[in-house]
């Protein structure tokens, strides 16, 4: 399985735009229409999260299955996320409310250490044979 692994430095958000340049090139064959672009979006986000709340580094994983893409940051801080209500002033908050409500699934998991927060895409479905587009 294709499968991208990135060490992300300490508070380095230089570190966001890369990923998504790294995830997408992984994601170059895969998905349907959007998908990719959903999970450079969702990925971003879960980066970000990892280096602005967190005191330490970070390590991004992403894992492209048969029907599936799992994308995962761990990171070395055992306080848990909570999605909260954005901030109607400012960008914070949104994060976790766009994985959310864009991800098939996502969750948090503790590790000794810290904790990986994770979300799964599943590719889209092939058009049938004979199929217009509507």
């Amino acid at each position: 399985m294709p499968q991208l692994r990135r060490r992300l430095g300490r508070a380095d958000l230089r570190a966001v735009p890369e990923a998504r340049r790294a995830l997408r090139e992984l994601l170059r064959h895969w998905g349907g229409p959007g998908r990719s672009e959903v999970a450079e979006l969702l990925t971003s986000e879960l980066v970000t999260n990892a280096l602005v709340h967190t005191d330490e580094g970070a390590v991004l994983t992403a894992t492209v299955g048969p029907r599936a893409l799992r994308v995962e940051v761990r990171d070395f801080t055992g306080r848990l996320p909570a999605p909260r209500a954005p901030d109607t002033e400012g960008t914070n908050g949104r994060g976790l409310v766009l994985v959310r409500s864009l991800a098939d699934d996502w969750g948090v998991r503790p590790y000794e250490g810290g904790k990986s927060v994770w979300f799964e895409l599943g590719a889209a479905p092939e058009p049938e044979a004979g199929a217009e587009a509507a």
